[in-house]
């Protein structure tokens, strides 16, 4: 496996995601910020953000397999939320899971989540961006 995920003594344990990973593989791969799309560009879930994340997920997992890769292989994820409050969390959360259930994983690498204004379709409320690494 190239990559370890751990949470360091001395740092908060969080359940959705690990504080570090360590990688050891030799090739990286980033995927570009992926948006809830389907396969023909059309916005899926418009004004739900459970259905949005779930797309992006699984966008992220189709770009994945595509190199041969996985959510096993990914070292780290980025999620830019659209004016983002703390409220949205379990929304966020609830898309991750049906993604997950879908996918057969658990994504767990260490994740930043952000607030922002606005994203390029003013339909999107949603885009993630994984960067994993495989031998």
């Amino acid at each position: 496996m190239a990559i370890t995920l751990v949470n360091p003594a001395g740092l908060p344990e969080i359940d959705v995601y690990r504080q570090v990973s360590i990688v050891t593989g030799t090739k990286l791969v980033f995927v570009a910020g992926q948006v809830a799309w389907d396969a023909g560009g059309v916005t899926v879930g418009e004004d739900d953000l459970a259905a949005q994340v779930e797309q992006c997920y699984l966008n992220i997992g189709t770009a994945l397999a595509e190199v041969g890769a996985s959510f096993e292989d990914v070292a780290k994820l980025t999620a830019y939320v659209v004016d983002w409050t703390p409220d949205k969390m379990p929304l966020f959360l609830e898309g991750v899971a049906r993604a997950a259930a879908k996918l057969g994983v658990t994504p767990v690498a260490p994740a930043t989540l952000l607030g922002v204004a606005a994203l390029a379709v003013p339909d999107l409320l949603v885009e993630v961006e994984a960067t994993a690494i495989i031998d």
